[in-house]
């Protein structure tokens, strides 16, 4: 299976392993990713991911050879009077696809809308282009190594990154670094990807995964409720102006502060000893 889901403790690591197409992704295996991410937040045990990838690629995005075809075909038929764009395998559907990126509000197949509140970390180990940028926008920590590369390669061959860049770099990025990002469509080195704020830190290749891991377990160190919350209130709060923002984060409070575990991690507080999370 190239898509590889490992537990260790609270700790969740996923890994694509595709080093024949750089890790790109067709459909079965856009989907395979999508299974993950629901069973990660499903797994109440499971408070940290780490997304990575194989070799010396973190992921090229989708497949251009398969998955890109597939698309083009159906968008031809939708100039020509269809009335959808419908891509569909025979597990996975082109919803799949978008929860494999982490987008938010994409359909399940029982109609309910993906979200993921939990920390996601993204452990770019080697190039991180086109669909593997779109879908690094919605991790929340990025450690790169650093003798590699980002791309938005999407205009230097005619194609739209219609995988949420053209938002989520306009949102995370100054305007004048989005439009670098997006204009150019050139490679950015990891110096800069740091300079402009696209990662958080950027280390040998050989420290990426020890980097990641030390940020997992540094959020483990914290309540799991309070971390979802933080996370949750943070994104939600970004389309909101402020008074209905400030209005947002107060929902939470409540909630957390009655958990079991905000009263252990109270009685831990005052025992001096490390706090048991359960995450309810």
């Amino acid at each position: 299976m190239p898509i590889h889901y490992a537990k260790d403790g609270h700790v969740v690591t996923i890994t694509i392993d595709r080093p024949e197409a750089r890790n790109s992704l067709d459909l079965e295996h856009f989907g395979q990713l999508a299974d993950c991410w629901v069973r990660f937040r499903d797994d109440a045990d499971a408070f940290v991911a780490i997304l990575t990838g194989v070799a010396d690629v973190y992921c090229v995005g989708a497949d251009l050879k398969k998955f890109i075809s597939i698309v083009t075909e159906q968008a031809d038929k939708l100039a020509a009077g269809g009335s959808k764009i419908q891509v569909e395998g025979e597990n996975y559907t082109m919803a799949h696809s978008l929860i494999a990126v982490l987008r938010d509000g994409a359909l399940l197949p029982d109609g309910t809308e993906f979200a993921l509140y939990k920390p996601v970390i993204a452990a770019i180990n080697g190039i991180c282009a086109a669909g593997g940028m779109e879908m690094m926008w919605n991790t929340d920590l990025r450690v790169v190594a650093d003798d590699t590369f980002f791309q938005l390669a999407e205009p230097r061959r005619g194609l739209f990154p219609g995988g949420g860049s053209t938002v989520h770099s306009a949102r995370q990025l100054s305007w004048c670094n989005a439009m670098e990002v997006l204009l150019l469509a050139d490679r950015i080195t990891p110096e800069r990807a740091l300079a402009i704020g696209l990662v958080n830190a950027v280390v040998p290749k050989d420290q990426v995964m020890a980097k990641a891991r030390e940020w997992a377990d540094t959020i483990c160190l914290n309540g799991p409720l309070a971390v979802r919350a933080c996370k949750e209130s943070a994104k939600k709060s970004t389309f909101l102006d402020l008074k209905a923002a400030l209005d947002n984060e107060m929902s939470y409070s409540a909630g957390v502060f009655m958990s079991d575990d905000a009263k252990e991690g109270i009685a831990a507080f005052k025992e001096k000893r490390k706090p048991q999370w359960k995450g309810r």
